[in-house]
């Protein structure tokens, strides 16, 4: 898998500049989203600080940088707003009988979810807080759900997208409607669609989330590695890049 996985290590840079290119904003040598579709930002490697004062430029004073998995450490006046450990997971195989095999009756079908969809899913992530979900995130990719009566109770979807691989993420069900096995019909069916077209499944997983990484080995899935989720204020005053520069050509 050698090269392949590699993109795993930077999954937001990777997929701003491939399959999300359509919805990223750059300047210099950061990149992010498009307002209401993600937080999510970029800097390219190394220790300089250019890329980060290209980022603070890009989101402008005081913004949310939602670096993800970034290791690099942004320099001195950007603020911490969170850190959450958490594991980057990857499908190793497709899931056994009885993964996800819960009878389910022709009123609960999965449906493909849409803009249409939006106030709908936006309610059901207020409910369930499976993890950033905006007005736009559903434009990622598939968005799979299940309604009870015509209620939206359960949705995953496809999120980052690297070379090779998609993520799946905002697996979320509403508390009525646990216990029927439908994270995992959803999580089947999403992987099912991404093996199809020659991609693997990954997802991620905030460490105290012991349920969610016990459905998730259940279904196949194997740790990859460790991450730390981390999101930065830019400072609010702008960076001075002749300080910045002439501090570099010293």
């Amino acid at each position: 898998m050698g090269k392949r996985s590699m993109a795993l290590d930077d999954p937001v840079g990777q997929s701003l500049a491939g399959h999300h290119e359509r919805l990223a904003r750059r300047h210099g040598r950061a990149a992010t989203y498009v307002p209401g579709v993600a937080t999510f930002s970029a800097v390219s490697a190394g220790p300089e600080a250019a890329g980060w004062d290209d980022l603070a430029e890009l989101l402008g004073p005081g913004g949310l940088a939602d670096m993800f998995s970034c290791p690099a450490a942004p320099p001195p006046g950007w603020e911490q707003v969170f850190r959450l450990e958490g594991r980057q997971m990857i499908r190793s195989g497709t899931a056994g009988p009885g993964h996800g095999a819960t009878a389910i009756g022709a009123e609960d079908s999965v449906v493909e979810l849409g803009a249409d969809d939006a106030a709908e899913m936006l309610d059901l992530v207020a409910r369930t807080r499976p993890g950033p979900f905006r007005p736009r995130t559903h434009e990622l990719g598939t968005y799979l759900g299940i309604r009870d009566n015509g209620t939206l109770v359960a949705m995953a979807g496809e999120r980052l997208r690297p070379p090779g691989w998609t993520e799946i993420s905002a697996v979320c069900t509403a508390p009525e409607a646990r216990g029927r096995g439908y994270a995992a019909r959803l999580v089947n069916a999403l992987a099912a669609r991404i093996t199809a077209r020659d991609e693997r499944p990954f997802l991620h997983v905030a460490e105290t989330n012991t349920a969610a990484i016990t459905l998730y080995e259940r279904l196949g899935f194997e740790t990859r590695r460790q991450v730390t989720f981390r999101g930065f204020r830019t400072p609010a005053v702008p960076p001075a890049r002749s300080t910045v520069s002439a501090a570099r050509s010293s």
